[in-house]
């Protein structure tokens, strides 16, 4: 979409003459009269551009861009004037006008200045967001939990973090892999280059190439422009593959390429781009499973393990349940503004007791909802609602599944699959949604156990 511009000038013909032209290049122009009238304009609408008279009634350009600060201040302005004077050009460039142009002016000299304002502002604000994302840069340091297996992630991964080698992450959803991934990436040489992340099972197989390795114009239709890949985007930096079980087979070999010979072919090109570029790659399933039974080749698999790290599950991490619920509550507290100081011990057993099957990012959405309930400065039992409670570990019903003699787990798998999918009607998309796993995983699962393929 392009972007909004607010045209403040109080002569009617050069106003009128100004939205025609910029909306004749496709932009979509607000106008207002004077610089009263264009404030509550600012304070309603995101504008990319103020172009702005300087000598208006009730409110000048001066002094409008003095009040912008306040409500946009990033936002460029351009100052337009047939009092045109060294010292009026100086003082508006003195309070932050991007740029000064006097009357009579062509359409190409508004047209390139415009254009020149709106990538100074764009470039301004993807600075501000680059700050941002280094202040909240993940380090080792923000993983918490000191429990065995913790320690030993930690330790794995600062003596990689020195390295440019490949890492293969593992572990359940929601036990931080991408957290890992970040202070890897943060404590190695290549911190001050790009995390690109990209996750392989959320973007359709049609689009994931073009969005990994980029185009050239005129290599599909609507390419009306070259475009980079994320790969590409991570020169010198980290290219974070999450859900890497996901990826279509034919992609696996381009990825295989670039691990072995460190460069790319955008689509329709023929020329290869070296990269440098380390991969880190994660994965929720068993992808010894996924080698055995074809669904992933196996030299890329040897080329992404070079240096696999496990993340453990919530629940083999007991110990650090009293940790994170201290960090989730203090976080939560000073982002809402309220007083929870401590958590009482009931309240601690319920949490411990539970199995999290969720992990990490279960417990963050229980304390984050605890918070809130929160009338006191304590969080007690019943603020954990309608969280975990005692003897949930093991319910009821999955007690019942497993008789005296025992029972084979492929086969209860295997039913419930065949469940879900009779339910659904064998609607492959509504029984992955009903056993919470991907599409993709749900055929896996079918191809595993012999479940024909009898709808879509």
């Amino acid at each position: 979409m392009q972007p909004r511009i607010l045209i403040v000038e109080d002569e009617e013909k050069m106003r009128r003459v100004l939205e025609i032209m910029l909306s004749q290049d496709g932009y979509r122009i607000d106008t207002a009269e004077n610089g009263l009238k264009a404030l509550p304009l600012c304070e309603k609408n995101r504008y990319g551009l103020v172009i702005t008279d300087l000598k208006m009634p009730e409110l000048d350009g001066i002094s409008l861009m003095r009040k912008l600060r306040k409500i946009i201040p990033d936002v460029p302005v351009i100052v337009i004037t047939a009092f045109g004077s060294i010292e009026t050009a100086v003082e508006a460039m003195k309070e932050g006008a991007f740029d000064y142009i006097t009357k009579p002016f062509d359409r190409e000299e508004i047209r390139i200045l415009v254009s020149k304002a709106l990538s100074h502002g764009a470039l301004k604000k993807e600075n501000a967001y680059l700050r941002q994302e280094v202040r909240r840069r993940a380090t080792l340091d923000d993983l918490i939990g000191h429990s065995p297996n913790m320690r030993e992630v930690y330790a794995l991964a600062g003596q990689v973090a020195a390295t440019h080698t490949t890492v293969l992450i593992t572990g359940e959803s929601g036990t931080g892999k991408e957290l890992l991934a970040r202070a890897i990436h943060h404590a190695s040489p290549r911190t001050n280059g790009p995390f690109i992340a990209i996750n392989c099972a959320s973007i359709p197989e049609s689009l994931l190439e073009s969005e990994l390795f980029g185009f050239e114009k005129g290599a599909f239709t609507g390419a009306d422009r070259a475009k980079p890949g994320r790969i590409e985007l991570a020169e010198h930096g980290t290219l974070f593959l999450d859900e890497i079980g996901d990826m279509p087979k034919s992609l696996q070999a381009k990825l295989l390429r670039v691990l072995q010979e460190r460069s790319i072919e955008r689509l329709g090109s023929t020329r290869s781009v070296e990269v440098d570029v380390r991969i880190i790659a994660a994965t929720n399933q068993n992808i010894h499973a996924l080698v055995q039974n074809g669904r992933f080749r196996d030299d890329l698999f040897y080329r992404l393990s070079v240096f696999p790290i496990h993340m453990p599950p919530l629940r083999e991490r007991g110990d650090d349940i009293p940790l994170l619920a201290l960090y989730f509550l203090k976080r939560f507290a000073e982002e809402m503004g309220k007083g929870v100081r401590s958590i009482s011990a009931e309240a601690l057993n319920q949490l411990r007791s539970y199995t999290w099957p969720g992990n990490v990012r279960e417990f963050q959405n229980v304390m984050e909802r605890a918070v809130i309930l929160c009338a006191g400065d304590t969080l007690e039992v019943g603020d954990i609602l309608p969280g975990p409670q005692k003897g949930s570990a093991i319910p009821q019903s999955f007690r019942a599944l497993i008789p005296a003699g025992g029972i084979s787990l492929d086969e209860v798998e295997k039913g419930l699959i065949c469940a879900a999918l009779e339910i659904s009607g064998n609607n492959q998309v509504r029984a992955a949604q009903l056993l919470k796993i991907s599409r993709n995983t749900l055929r896996y699962r079918m191809e595993k156990f012999g479940i024909p393929f009898a709808g879509a």
